[in-house]
């Protein structure tokens, strides 16, 4: 079985869930997830966990996300996005200027409700659902956070259109952020288009198409330690790799540990042996992978 991270540039029309069913298929396991679901439309990056690096994905989920989405104005559709059926017209020539400052209110923490075409679910349905069978539920807004959203390109029309670049939290939904900001300009808007460009560090520089990663899929598989490069490094001696293999806990300064967490606990040759994360006065495992890894 192969332990390791796959980063990989989804093409359109590929559910997150085909990705994966494709890439059992590829790397002959059946042990793989990814983190981060990408609409059927959308396409960029994509992090699939083989082995037992799917059990480290929670700590790529979190991570911040960039996008780049084309934004029209003065259509609404019915999901939020061009996939959905149009269910109101209004021609709304709004000026570049306009939609610069209207996308600095939504810089920051905001609220945002989810869409119903999304996988969120409620009452054990996932939305995706429910909207499939033309059921609507309410649903209580959530916290997201946006740092940075810019407009990139923009052309001017009764129904213009913006290309604009967000960096944000995980669970931020663009489709969403794209009506809110027809709303915020009066009037209706959707997303046309949607690319991941970012997940952390891992950009869509490195990520792979489907068929290149079944070309040759060992080149295309990143380690353990380096899946979690993200997060805060610790190092561990010889004398500490034994107690962090048997998942002991660890005073809250070992290692030189500063800050909350979660750190990615390595030995001397960059191998990963587990992630901990602090409580109180100590540090905690949240995952070992120490003997599971090693060999």
């Amino acid at each position: 079985m192969i332990d390791g991270l796959v980063v990989v540039d989804k093409e359109p029309d590929w559910t997150s869930h085909d990705v994966v069913a494709r890439l059992r298929g590829v790397f002959g396991q059946r042990r793989i997830g990814h983190a981060g679901t990408l609409d059927p439309a959308a396409t960029g990056v994509l992090l699939v966990g083989l082995g037992r690096v799917t059990r480290l994905m929670r700590y790529l989920q979190e991570t911040t996300k960039t996008y780049t989405g084309r934004v029209v104005f003065g259509i609404a559709t019915d999901s939020l996005d061009a996939d959905g059926t149009e269910v109101a017209r209004a021609e709304m020539p709004v000026t570049r200027e306009q939609v610069v400052a209207a996308a600095l209110d939504f810089t920051g923490t905001i609220e945002q409700v989810p869409p119903m075409v999304s996988a969120l679910k409620v009452g054990g349905r996932r939305l995706h659902e429910l909207a499939r069978e033309g059921v609507e539920v309410e649903r209580a807004p959530r916290t997201v956070r946006i740092d940075a959203l810019s407009v990139d390109e923009f052309t001017p029309g009764p129904f213009p259109e913006a290309v604009i670049s967000v960096v944000c939290s995980s669970g931020t939904y663009i489709r969403s952020l794209a009506a809110d900001l027809g709303a915020r300009l009066g009037g209706p808007a959707h997303l046309a288009a949607l690319r991941r460009t970012a997940v952390g560090s891992f950009t869509e520089q490195e990520a792979r198409p489907i068929d290149a990663i079944a070309a040759d899929p060992s080149a295309a598989v990143l380690g353990p330690a380096e899946a979690l490069r993200d997060l805060d490094r610790l190092i561990a001696d010889p004398a500490t790799a034994g107690p962090i293999a048997h998942g002991s806990r660890l005073a809250g300064d070992a290692l030189g540990a500063v800050g909350p967490g979660p750190f990615a606990v390595v030995d001397g040759d960059g191998s990963l042996l587990a992630v901990y994360e602090r409580r109180g006065e100590i540090l905690k495992p949240s995952v070992v992978l120490a003997t599971e890894v090693a060999g």
